[in-house]
């Protein structure tokens, strides 16, 4: 059995497996019995680390999720010597949210806010939790650009940074839909875009 004799190891497989689940079916649709088949655990070592769906769901949500938005999104603009090039070269990155054969899935976070937001109060705040995150860390890499002579001191920062956000997350859904590579590119050249206009020639 994976991870038998290592809870740690037994839950973090557990995680990931549930987390590739609700990635292809979504939270509702999420079957335990093909999480359990994944791992090769039984319930009763499922439930000693989870005590239900809705608790292995929330764990999801802040360790892997989070961990996914911070390694790819936030830390890259934290203490960037140029942020606004660095904000850029993340933006391309989205180009790589791909899976599969080339089958564009959307964000998790953004298919678990559509799904959840209004349907569970634990989900929703955990979800919004990580937005928050994401857009303060660009409103403060912005300006971080403005004080740099980078960026140009009329943009609303705060503001700035819902908005990138939003573009991006509304650029994952439209690929995930469309299920073309055009629409990507289109959606990703339209936002650099904009980033280039902010910065000051």
């Amino acid at each position: 059995m994976a991870g038998s004799r290592n809870p740690e190891k037994t839950r973090a497989e557990i995680l990931h497996a549930a987390y590739k689940e609700i990635s292809a079916q979504g939270f509702q649709r999420a079957s335990i019995e093909n999480i359990l088949s994944d791992v090769g655990v039984t319930k009763g070592a499922l439930y000693h680390h989870f005590k239900n769906k809705y608790e292995l769901g929330y764990a999801v949500v802040d360790e892997l999720i989070m961990a996914e938005i911070t390694e790819r999104w936030i830390t890259p603009l934290q203490d960037a010597e140029k942020p606004l090039d660095a904000l850029i070269h993340v933006v391309r990155s989205a180009r790589d949210c791909v899976c599969g054969d080339k089958i564009f899935c959307g964000c998790p976070l953004n298919n678990l806010s559509q799904e959840m937001s209004l349907i569970d109060e634990g989900f929703r705040l955990r979800l919004n939790r990580i937005y928050e995150s994401w857009c303060k860390c660009i409103g403060d890499a912005l300006a971080r650009g403005q004080k740099e002579g980078e960026i140009d001191p009329r943009l609303d920062v705060k503001q700035a940074g819902a908005f990138i956000v939003a573009a991006l997350e509304g650029t994952l859904g439209l690929a995930k839909t469309s299920q073309t590579a055009e629409v990507l590119d289109l959606c990703v050249d339209g936002l650099l875009d904009y980033l280039n206009r902010l910065r000051i020639l």
